[in-house]
């Protein structure tokens, strides 16, 4: 099975985000691993709003369908299939 990794952004309402405890990071990864996805990491912006999250597996749909699993919005999924680095 192919991997790909892929930029997820979403929109948060104001505070939603100071609900992340590690039981509930625990429960998204269990979820996702259901999908055959995997988060590796994720930014967010100042107020908390927005995420940028970085995922990994086989597909676009795996990844919303994981989004779904977690009740997660899904503003747009990018693939990025390379790396750039700055040396």
């Amino acid at each position: 099975m192919t991997t790909n990794r892929y930029m997820i952004q979403r929109t948060f309402p104001a505070g939603a985000l100071d609900g992340v405890t590690p039981e509930v990071k625990k429960m998204v990864n269990a979820n996702n691993k259901l999908c055959g996805v995997a988060w590796e990491h994720s930014y967010a912006n100042a107020d908390k709003t927005k995420t940028f999250c970085v995922y990994t597996g086989p597909s676009e749909k795996a990844i919303r369908e994981a989004a779904a699993l977690n009740q997660l919005p899904v503003d747009s999924v990018t693939e990025i299939p390379n790396l750039l680095l700055p040396n």
